[in-house]
């Protein structure tokens, strides 16, 4: 079977059992600062499982775009050595919320492995949590597999948490027997392959997580009232199996990007270790097509600085094949020819990918060539002072600054006569890495409803404010902590932070207190009212006007617009490829993320300028479109990187300036 073919019927089958196929959510995720990238398939079902969203549906496929570059796997410096870690996978995934559980869950893996894809059973072993006892019976006495193939495990393998508090349970891996000739650890004395035991003998295949316990914050478990699964299959990894490759890399997701390298280089692609360069560039054009198509680009911060480092390791290996010129972007429309038609973003953007990756390819090689002085400066001042160790830390300068990885630094310095100082490297490495952690993971919003007092029945925060900015409404709910109190009406006028545009402050008046509204939020389905003030102890009265504060929203509204009238000027000047990536609306300023591949000249800037206030002078007419979907994207407008849309959506026409999809 093709990867193509595989990848179909993993859909198929899942849909043959009343699951709605869900598209693969963007890998840079915008709506949820936790995360770097989009790293699993239940990222985009995050909020369902919390309790705060719920769809249509209650069983769904997908197969999502994954990158990982961080974790006990995923050391972007292994990536390329070993045949099945990567930075961009795909993940295969079946889902149910509140529906089916684990019996189905089981029964349908099996099914799908030996009955559709003829795994042979003797090679596929089940492990299930060491508790578990449920799961156990169930591969017993549902499957066929052979009772001594089911293994238990403890919570490092076995168990699935979201986070240190929330949704969490056990899990069921289904694993696949290589072959004794696919270890990679058998040159370590007392290695014994097994599952789990860390060669690539034993791979995991399959993951069914059975969500079934809430962890408290003492660290109890707590059993849910629906319970869900969540699985995710690694399509590299089945791909291999079904195709009958112990390495990854020689499917055909992969082999048409190797012999496209071998081309340019002019060098043959070896297996085994004479290969990584080839492998290493193959991995990377993958996981920076994907996020450059979704709206991210390289830079000095956040995801953007992990695209550079993909990016320049991907380059330094060029390099190891005496490339001297660009060549990872031109690889761009090979890999669309491999999942352009899984992923139609590529083949759309396939253009503008390029030339972002040509653009920082050609800035890094004047960087690499300055590391190398650099270098060749250090020994110099090294052996003059009769040194022979180049400190960790000047190691790890080269790698952060330069893009230099450890290895390099080791092998320039053995051409010198020198050494270099690795666990001083590693001790700077995990610096870094607490930094990256603390500056970029919050902890997960967990909303929990039954802790907020209900003061009226019936429906809730139903939205009027593109109409009034001032109305009589029910409080429905109420929670005070700390120094806030929070508040939920039947209808509102107040706007909740979204697409880049802040929340809406004002007041809620009662019969009896006033709130000043500090901010509006939403959670889910329900716009929450983030208020300061007083309450008596006990409201008789859950009537209360609800007010926004009028010349905050028209500024916001006046700066909304703004950006409607800059992104129409940018892609005027710039080219059609210039996409909004996000941005701020207030009622003083604004500030537009956009996606492009240099920098801003200041003639080009002045120009966006004048422009944007040409059209501002010309005032002209802003129309509100409800329109279908697909009616709206016929016309031209312009949909947000991200953002979900609804059967009817909202467009924004400003003449023929901008027309744009928006919810602001």
């Amino acid at each position: 079977m093709t990867s193509k073919e595989i990848r179909k019927s993993f859909i198929e089958f899942f849909k043959s059992k009343n699951h709605k196929f869900v598209p693969s959510s963007s890998v840079v995720p915008y709506d949820d600062p936790t995360l770097l990238f989009t790293n699993a398939g239940m990222n985009q079902f995050k909020n369902i499982f919390l309790g705060i969203e719920k769809r249509d549906y209650t069983r769904a496929v997908n197969t999502q775009k994954c990158i990982r570059v961080s974790g006990k796997h995923n050391d972007l410096e292994e990536v390329g050595r070993d045949t099945y870690h990567h930075t961009f996978f795909e993940m295969l995934g079946n889902w149910s919320f509140g529906d089916y559980y684990k019996k189905e869950a089981i029964i349908w893996a099996w099914e799908l492995l030996t009955e559709l894809w003829k795994l042979p059973k003797d090679r596929l072993f089940a492990t299930v949590f060491r508790e578990d006892d449920e799961a156990e019976d169930l591969w017993r006495q549902q499957t066929d597999i052979r009772p001594n193939q089911i293994c238990r495990f403890d919570e490092k393998d076995n168990f699935w948490e979201m986070g240190e508090v929330g949704p969490c349970g056990p899990c069921s891996e289904i694993h696949f027997d290589m072959g004794a000739q696919a270890c990679d650890k058998q040159h370590i004395p007392g290695h014994k392959c097994e599952v789990n035991g860390g060669c690539a003998r034993f791979i995991e295949l399959w993951n069914l997580v059975f969500i079934q316990f809430n962890r408290e914050d003492d660290g109890s478990l707590i059993e849910l009232p629906s319970k869900h699964v969540d699985t995710g299959m690694g399509f590299e990894r089945i791909v291999a199996v079904l195709q009958d490759k112990t390495s990854n890399y020689d499917t055909d997701l992969f082999l048409p990007l190797i012999e496209k390298i071998s081309e340019l280089s002019g060098k043959p692609y070896l297996q085994g270790g004479e290969g990584v360069a080839h492998q290493v560039i193959a991995d990377h054009v993958r996981a920076l097509t994907f996020a450059v198509a979704d709206g991210a680009l390289p830079s000095n911060e956040g995801r953007g600085y992990v695209l550079r480092r993909i990016l320049r390791r991907a380059a330094r290996y060029a390099r190891t094949l005496e490339v001297q010129q660009p060549i990872i972007y031109r690889l761009v429309p090979t890999l669309v020819d491999v999942m352009g038609e899984a992923f139609p973003e590529i083949k759309e953007k396939h253009q503008y990918v390029s030339m972002v990756i040509k653009s920082e390819e050609e800035s890094f090689g004047k960087t690499l060539d300055r590391g190398i002085e650099l270098f060749e400066k250090l020994v110099h001042d090294y052996q003059k002072k009769g040194l022979s160790r180049i400190s960790g830390e000047q190691a790890f300068r080269l790698y952060d600054t330069y893009g230099f990885p450890l290895d390099l630094t080791q092998l320039m310095a053995e051409e010198k006569g020198m050494s270099v100082d690795e666990a001083g490297f590693h001790v700077e490495m995990e610096k870094q890495r607490d930094r990256a952690r603390k500056a970029g993971i919050r902890e997960y919003l967990v909303v929990d409803w039954d802790e907020w007092e209900r003061l009226s029945p019936g429906e809730d925060s139903q939205f009027v404010g593109y109409e009034l900015m001032e109305t009589v409404s029910q409080i429905r709910m109420l929670k005070q902590a700390d120094e806030f109190i929070y508040l939920i009406l039947d209808k509102t006028p107040f706007y909740a932070e979204a697409g880049g545009q802040i929340g809406d402050e004002g007041e809620i008046v009662g019969s009896e207190f006033l709130l000043s509204v500090k901010d509006t939020i939403r959670q889910g389905e329900k716009i929450v009212h983030v208020a300061k003030g007083k309450l008596p102890e006990n409201i008789q009265q859950t009537r209360v006007t609800a007010r926004v504060k009028r010349g905050n929203r028209l500024g916001t509204a006046r700066n909304h617009t703004a950006t409607h009238l800059l992104q129409a000027a940018l892609k005027q000047l710039l080219g059609n490829h210039i996409h909004q990536a996000g941005s701020l609306v207030t009622p003083f300023r604004l500030r537009f993320d956009l996606t492009h591949f240099e920098r801003l000249s200041q003639d080009q800037l002045l120009e966006i300028e004048r422009m944007v206030n040409h059209n501002i002078l010309e005032n002209v007419k802003v129309e509100v479109l409800q329109l279908p979907f697909d009616e709206a994207k016929k016309m031209g407008a312009i949909a947000l990187f991200g953002e979900k849309y609804s059967e009817m959506v909202r467009v924004i026409r400003i003449g023929n300036i901008s027309l744009e999809l928006c919810g602001g």
